[in-house]
């Protein structure tokens, strides 16, 4: 009787065993197929990724070649520039103080007067102008 009781525990046991195993090869096989699903799917995704990113370089070397190309046109106008103001600022300034020169001087020659000071009058401790003044007294 102890023989049968063991016979029949290790059926047992291997029937539990077997059902096991065969959940397992299910799982193992579902897991196959989802692994093999994911890859079919990623593979376009990185081809994807792929062309942007080489597309995003490209326009990133472009961008730089602009950048640089805007930097030399700014030492360029920059240069330009203090070449112009230290070629023509001196003589025009010194044209421009000559004209002013020769306004004053027959401006002067033709009223033969000084300029006219404005006078001020002072209230309760104030400076008012002549302008203000007349409007304070009307």
């Amino acid at each position: 009787m102890a023989g049968i009781l063991v016979a029949v525990f290790w059926a047992i046991l291997v029937s539990f065993l077997a059902v096991v195993l065969v959940r397992l090869a299910q799982v193992l096989k579902a897991t196959t197929k989802l692994v093999a699903d994911v890859t079919d799917q990623a593979v376009p995704l990185l081809a994807d990724a792929s062309t942007a990113v080489r597309s995003a370089r490209t326009q990133l070397d472009r961008v730089d070649a602009i950048a640089s190309d805007v930097q030399e046109v700014t030492s360029n106008a920059s240069a330009l520039s203090s070449t112009v103001a230290s070629t023509f600022g001196g003589p025009l300034v010194k044209v421009a103080a000559f004209g002013y020169g020769v306004r004053k001087a027959l401006g002067r020659t033709a009223a033969d007067e000084p300029p006219k000071t404005s006078r001020r009058t002072v209230i309760v401790g104030r400076t008012v102008p002549a302008a203000r003044r007349r409007k304070q007294k009307g």
